[in-house]
């Protein structure tokens, strides 16, 4: 059975590239029927923190991207990591290294004014420490004895043959001298003991894989399948960050975006089917396969996600919407309890917004007063408006408050004063809403009521001319 998992390290919050690690992951998973694991990679204890670790457990449920197994934390396996380490010691596949970082540090100078390759040279192997007396005091890391020769090769799912020579590989640290495992060797054995059949990741971990290689064939275990993602790239080419819209995937959350666009986003993002620029978890866990994904980094274009946030917004079940943006108008003093019905409010809204938070921002007026600001006033507050207003508001006392009613009403008013619709409908819709932009006038009026109409007319009365 095919075993996937994702990774993170709780060092920061999960970003765009590591939520689309996660979603192919997880996709390749499900569609061969397999099982996706979450992993939580803690070792690095003084930039581990909880609340990165919560920030990526609540990224992975928004996103929906729900693990079979897990989430498993490096931290509560020290013990087994040890007890591979004695391992590989007793075997003579790892050796203890008492160089300090002073040492290493001279020796990487050295080789560098050589024009050498700054790598360890093996001072500490066995064979080399030779009548060597371990300098007192010092508590030793573990390096893996790296083969000497020969290539370890291997088929990316992704970027297909790659190989790298022993002889440009150093013996790695495997082990801390507080006894914490380094990156390397902790996934290797997780990998291991997890049965992972297929890790997917960044390309970024390219030059790790050879190292983990000839671990695990050390150990005499099963090499996974590798498959290495391209980066992500701004627009300008260079490496995503902040300035380009990399933030933590629990922003978009914030920012009112649907998790199904991300996700949609996000798969499209380096991996294509056709032209289908729109499809469903479902559509995409049948279509994915690793072999569509570009060898090339992917550029993110936030403009792209926004019309595809459109999009879902659109579709979305008025209801949901209701319950996504209520906390959206809370935020902005708004009770939507003492309001027009939520449902219908959003159903007039949705299609004129990108996000649950520009819907929020739109559906102010239907549940707080608006006032305009004196420039719309002087806009659109035209000589003989007030006696207008005055004729409408005695009409809309008296109709059924239905919007076809409410329409004839404004009608039969522009006719009385022989003006166009706009005269009126333009400033009656700065007057009850504050704003110049909304749906149909009649419509905004159905919904706030008859009560709050009237009333909010009156309030702005005596700025009519």
């Amino acid at each position: 059975m095919i075993r996937t998992r994702f990774a993170p390290s709780p060092t920061g919050y999960l970003h765009l590239g590591g939520a689309r690690t996660a979603l192919f992951s997880w996709a390749f998973a499900r569609r061969h029927g397999g099982t996706f694991v979450l992993r939580v990679e803690d070792t690095d204890v003084e930039r581990s923190t909880a609340a990165s670790t919560q920030a990526i457990l609540d990224a992975m449920d928004w996103l929906g991207l729900d693990y079979d197994e897990g989430p498993f934390y490096q931290m509560q396996r020290l013990d087994r990591y040890r007890a591979v380490v004695d391992q590989l010691l007793a075997e003579g596949k790892a050796y203890h290294c008492y160089a300090s970082k002073e040492e290493l540090d001279t020796m990487r100078e050295q080789q560098r004014a050589a024009g050498l390759k700054p790598r360890y040279d093996g001072r500490w192997r066995p064979e080399n420490a030779k009548g060597k007396t371990p300098p007192a005091g010092v508590r030793p890391v573990i390096r893996f004895r790296n083969p000497d020769s020969g290539v370890v090769t291997w088929n990316d799912l992704v970027k297909g043959d790659i190989s790298f020579a022993n002889e440009e590989l150093d013996d790695l640290v495997i082990m801390r001298a507080d006894g914490v495992p380094t990156y390397n060797f902790g996934v290797v054995i997780d990998d291991w003991d997890m049965n992972i059949t297929h890790v997917i990741r960044g390309d970024d971990h390219v030059n790790n894989t050879p190292r983990q290689i000839n671990i695990y064939r050390a150990l005499g275990a099963a090499v996974p399948h590798f498959g290495h993602v391209p980066m992500i790239l701004g627009e300008d080419g260079e490496r995503l960050s902040k300035r380009h819209g990399a933030v933590s995937v629990m922003q978009y959350f914030d920012d009112g975006y649907l998790p199904e666009a991300l996700n949609n986003y996000l798969a499209r993002l380096g991996w294509s089917h056709g032209d289908d620029e729109t499809f469903s978890m479902e559509q995409f866990v049948e279509w994915f396969d690793l072999g569509h994904i570009s060898r090339s980094p992917a550029k993110f274009n936030p403009e792209k996600l926004l019309w595809l946030s459109q999009q879902y917004l659109k579709a979305a079940d008025d209801s949901r919407l209701a319950t996504l943006v209520t906390p959206f108008l809370a935020r902005d003093g708004c009770d939507t309890a003492g309001g027009p019905d939520l449902v219908r409010v959003v159903a007039l809204l949705k299609e004129r917004v990108n996000t649950v938070e520009e819907l929020a921002d739109a559906a102010v007026y239907f549940y707080r007063a608006m006032h305009p600001t004196d420039e719309l006033r002087a806009q659109h507050y035209a000589a003989g408006l007030g006696a207008m207003v005055d004729s409408l508001v005695a009409r809309l006392g008296t109709i059924a408050w239905d919007k076809p009613a409410i329409s004839e009403a404004i009608k039969a008013t522009v006719t009385e004063f022989g003006m166009k619709m706009p005269k009126l409908a333009m400033p009656l819709r700065v007057m009850v809403t504050g704003e110049a932009q909304t749906p149909a006038i009649d419509a905004v009026l159905e919904l706030l009521g008859r009560d709050t109409t009237l009333a909010r007319i009156a309030a702005e009365r005596p700025h009519l001319p």
